[in-house]
């Protein structure tokens, strides 16, 4: 059984939530999945072409700063932010969670991971959810592609 079979998915953005109270140090990672990620092992930078020390990954880990905010609305954020990512990399492309050991940092400062063990998808709900949960705040803020 591959990896794509054997993970499970986390439903709704409170499923999400607590999973990063309950567990420190997880990243997510937009990509066609662990078995894609295994046989390339590490991130290449668009720009230069450059091989990076890892996978681009973005912290889940909750902030000194967020206080005693929702922890829904956090990662909802963590999500949004790079909710692009489907429709710019393509088909299959999809959030998932993983943890592992920073190696360094990519040209966006996001962690470039090592030593990745997957722990669950993120279903396509919770990243409308997270949408709902942007859009429900008084100001707003665009994804990380704010037009080019």
């Amino acid at each position: 059984m591959n990896v794509r079979e054997a993970l499970p998915v986390l439903r709704s953005l409170h499923d999400l939530g607590t999973l990063v109270e309950r567990e420190p140090h997880l990243y997510v990672r937009w990509s066609n999945g662990p078995d894609a990620d295994r046989k390339v092992a590490r991130s290449t930078d668009e720009l230069t072409g450059v091989r990076m020390p890892g996978l681009s990954a973005n912290p889940l880990d909750v902030e000194d700063w967020w206080e005693d905010r929702p922890i829904d609305l956090w990662v909802a954020r963590r999500l949004y932010d790079y909710s692009h990512l489907p429709r710019e990399k393509g088909a299959g492309v999809r959030p998932w969670v993983l943890r592992g050991r920073v190696e360094g940092h990519g040209p966006d400062n996001e962690p470039l991971v090592r030593d990745v063990e997957p722990v669950g998808w993120i279903d396509e709900a919770v990243i409308e959810e997270a949408r709902a949960a942007v859009a429900e705040q008084e100001r707003s803020w665009g994804t990380m592609r704010r037009g080019d």
